[in-house]
């Protein structure tokens, strides 16, 4: 049995976004110096911040549609 088109569309964009997201954390503790209880230290760590805080809960949010999808398409 072959993936329908739109499935395959939704888990692509699910793991687009979460690769996104986890590039952006990764930056944002490693290059733009860390996290403290205050933050990230630069202005570039809090735009990646933001990045992340958009990306990863969208991205997982996402993945499980694409998931209950896929299971739907197996069950027809």
């Amino acid at each position: 049995m072959t993936m329908q088109h739109d499935t395959r569309q939704l888990l692509r964009t699910a793991l687009g976004l979460l690769g996104v997201g986890g590039v952006a954390a990764a930056l944002m503790l490693t290059v733009f110096g860390g996290v403290t209880m205050h933050g990230p230290h630069t202005d570039g760590g809090w735009l990646a911040l933001i990045l992340v805080m958009g990306c990863l809960p969208t991205g997982t949010l996402t993945l499980l549609l694409a998931v209950a999808k896929v299971i739907g398409d197996r069950r027809k």
